[in-house]
């Protein structure tokens, strides 16, 4: 009748046992270094969540560089060839990586997805009589524990690892920079004699966006060592080159050691852009290097006029209609 109440038939312990190695086998496919695999077998929600970052974390990136040279192309050996040297687009890699992780570990934990954590608990939100904790706030406390011990400690001597650490850090900084308080009023006509606020992350299309802006700011940078500490420190180069800035980085810049190549033709980092279709009049000149582009005409049908029926469907006509499509010559 669909009044009765459910039943939760209890986990045989052959079906925990399957469940448990299922997980350990996701874990050991991702790759991970030991610690990392470590921490990922320990809660089952983890090997979820790490692949839902990296899900994330790539399409965010091809969307953001879908009209540049370098189109985010991360199959096959591109990805490894990339995370090699020390590119300004591998920080953009790196940060947006740490902000993918941070962003679905705070969300999992709000979801009920993980065992060791739950909503966020922010009782400094609770003001007076008129503010009152409740909803289920994203736990950027845990999240950001977690990713932080996930990626490893600062590094002392190495200036690519340092560089690396950095700009992870910058990716984590940009979520926590977009927290919102989102609150709700209850009471007699909506008097809002009490609010129910929680925490909640950026949409990730917003922190891609910012890191985006932060790639076409990033900063070159060599290495200097702190005498006091005998610890390596990041620097601008020490011979300045046109076009880069000697700026001393901030905690909140991406920063690389190695200028980027062209990206126009194949090579180890990218397919190049043979054949990328373009937009005319938008980016042509930029991602084909010169080369030129090809025109080619073709009809194609789309749904148009759409309008919404009750209840509860689309209804849209096929409208027909020629477009130009450009692609880059070789």
């Amino acid at each position: 009748t669909g009044n009765e109440p459910l039943t939760i038939l209890p986990l045989t312990s052959e079906m925990e046992e399957a469940a448990i190695k299922a997980h350990y086998k996701v874990c050991d496919r991702l790759k991970l270094e030991k610690k990392q695999r470590r921490m990922c077998r320990r809660d089952p929600g983890v090997a979820e969540t790490l692949m839902e970052a990296i899900s994330m974390s790539a399409l965010e990136c091809q969307y953001q560089f879908r009209f540049e040279r370098w189109n985010c192309t991360l199959e096959g050996r591109y990805r490894a060839s990339l995370l090699k040297r020390g590119f300004k687009e591998t920080a953009f890699l790196y940060a947006i990586s740490s902000a993918g992780l941070t962003h679905a570990m705070a969300k999992a934990c709000s979801a009920g997805r993980m065992e060791r954590c739950t909503c966020d608990e922010a009782p400094d939100l609770e003001n007076r009589e008129a503010w009152q904790w409740g909803g289920c706030g994203d736990n950027l406390k845990y999240s950001n524990k977690f990713v932080k011990e996930f990626l490893g400690r600062k590094p002392n001597k190495d200036l690519r690892a340092r560089v690396d650490f950095h700009n992870n850090l910058v990716g984590m900084k940009v979520i926590k920079a977009g927290v919102e308080t989102t609150c709700k009023c209850h009471g007699v006509s909506g008097s809002c004699t009490v609010r129910t606020c929680w925490r909640q992350l950026s949409p990730f299309h917003e922190i891609g966006k910012q890191l985006k802006q932060k790639y076409e700011t990033s900063l070159k940078v060599g290495s200097t060592t702190n005498e006091a500490t005998g610890e390596g420190d990041i620097s601008p180069p020490k011979k300045s080159t046109p076009g880069h800035s000697d700026q001393i980085p901030r905690t909140t810049d991406l920063v690389y050691i190695d200028d980027s190549p062209s990206f126009c033709m194949m090579s180890r980092y990218s397919p190049g852009t043979s054949g990328r279709k373009c937009y005319k009049d938008k980016n042509c000149d930029s991602i084909c290097c010169g080369r030129g582009h090809n025109t080619q005409s073709r009809v194609v049908t789309r749904p148009c006029q759409c309008q919404v029926r009750w209840c509860c469907y689309v209804e849209c006509k096929q409208c027909t209609q020629r477009e130009e499509v450009y692609t880059c010559k070789d």
